[in-house]
């Protein structure tokens, strides 16, 4: 639950009943209790709300300054007894010496949701310190752009980075292991080229003992080789993946594969790697395909061949109706982009990857003038102010 520290006057006219009344009334809207705590409980969160009750409250946060300058401050306030005014006050200190902060003040349900992902953003990034993103294999030649840093990642998100190579991942594979469960039955109940999927699932089980060895919470696979060597592909085994909660993208692509890490997090949902793959920008509808995606997305699906390569094991999946947002950031976290959409169809084309959706946009400038690489990442529902409260706090 977000915590509050509480600065007033003892001169104030306000009373304990009135500033308990004001913090109900915003813990009531953003359905979280807001709970008092002393300063070191304060400088203990992540994230907490500086509570300015009222005027005259400035020279107590002085006092405190030294403590509080190294974090962005919250200011709540609900404007009554001067509060406000103490607030702006205090707020100018702080940017005058080095400081930053920001007011939360006005109709309260504007409050709460402020305070909705604020919170969000900082649990997304507390839940990614201490993961780490895997990269089996050298990002696929064509991904010409495919930039990132280790680097950054730790010093952003305190995300650690593993090298895997290829010849590790074709020994694991060689041992033709993988574990049962749900998922690797409702594969197997399509009914579709049954030493195919067997294949398959050998790379799930592989990429799988990988993850466990070097603790990964997102991997990646350079998965085109495994076509002229083990002459499957990495699609069951990248949904099975994603279904179970590990980040899976294709191609080595660290950037996409960076930006499931960020968009799970920050929402929660499931989420399909795609590419941009038909733009209609008179009808105003995008569609978007790839080869693999968890089927937790999907209404139903059946299983195809690779397109590209016309083997293996690629899953074709049908999406409801429905809201949409579209993300994709720089390997070093320097850039994103996030844009909502509403998917409303599925269609199928031949010659394209074998999941496809039909989405519509207000805007393709981004994806014609600036994209980021060609691979984005979708999930349902509308998150683009939940991933901007996310980039505002790094």
């Amino acid at each position: 639950m977000p915590a509050y520290y509480q600065i007033r006057s003892p001169l104030s006219q306000i009373t304990e009943q009135h500033m308990t009344d004001y913090i109900n009334a915003v813990s009531q809207t953003l359905g979280e209790k807001l709970e008092r705590v002393s300063l070191e409980q304060y400088l203990a969160e992540d994230f907490a709300l500086l509570y300015v009750a009222s005027g005259g409250s400035e020279g107590y946060f002085v006092q405190a300054f030294d403590q509080l300058k190294d974090r962005h401050c919250y200011i709540l306030t609900s404007g009554e007894s001067n509060s406000l005014a103490a607030s702006m006050e205090i707020l100018s200190f702080l940017n005058k010496h080095g400081g930053s902060g920001e007011i939360l003040h006005g109709d309260i349900p504007q409050i709460a949701e402020k305070i909705r992902l604020i919170a969000n953003a900082h649990r997304a990034k507390a839940a990614l310190k201490g993961k780490n993103l895997g990269c089996i294999g050298e990002p696929s030649d064509w991904l010409i752009a495919c930039n990132y840093s280790p680097e950054a990642m730790m010093e952003k998100l305190g995300m650690g980075f593993v090298k895997i190579g290829m010849d590790e991942l074709l020994a694991e594979i060689a041992k033709h292991e993988y574990p049962e469960n749900e998922y690797t039955q409702a594969f197997k109940s399509k009914g579709y080229k049954p030493e195919e999927v067997e294949k398959a699932l050998y790379v799930y089980g592989a990429v799988k003992r990988l993850c466990q060895k070097y603790d990964l919470s997102a991997v990646t696979v350079r998965c085109f080789d495994l076509l002229d060597t083990v002459y499957t592909t990495g699609c069951l085994a990248l949904s099975i993946l994603n279904n179970e909660g590990i980040c899976g993208g294709c191609e080595s692509d660290v950037p996409a594969l960076l930006s499931m890490a960020v968009l799970g997090a920050v929402t929660g949902e499931p989420m399909f790697l795609c590419n941009p793959s038909r733009f209609d920008t008179k009808a105003g509808t995008a569609v978007f395909a790839h080869c693999t995606i968890p089927t937790t997305m999907l209404k139903n699906f059946c299983l195809n061949t690779h397109f590209e390569s016309g083997i293996g094991v690629a899953v074709q999946g049908t999406f409801d109706e429905g809201d949409c947002t579209i993300f994709k950031c720089e390997g070093d976290l320097s850039r994103y982009h996030a844009q909502e959409g509403r998917i409303i169809d599925t269609p199928f084309n031949n010659m394209l990857c074998r999941t496809q959706i039909k989405v519509c946009l207000d805007d393709f400038s981004y994806f014609l003038t600036k994209p980021i690489n060609n691979h984005h990442i979708i999930c349902r529902g509308k998150h683009a102010a939940e991933i901007d409260a996310f980039f505002k706090i790094l």
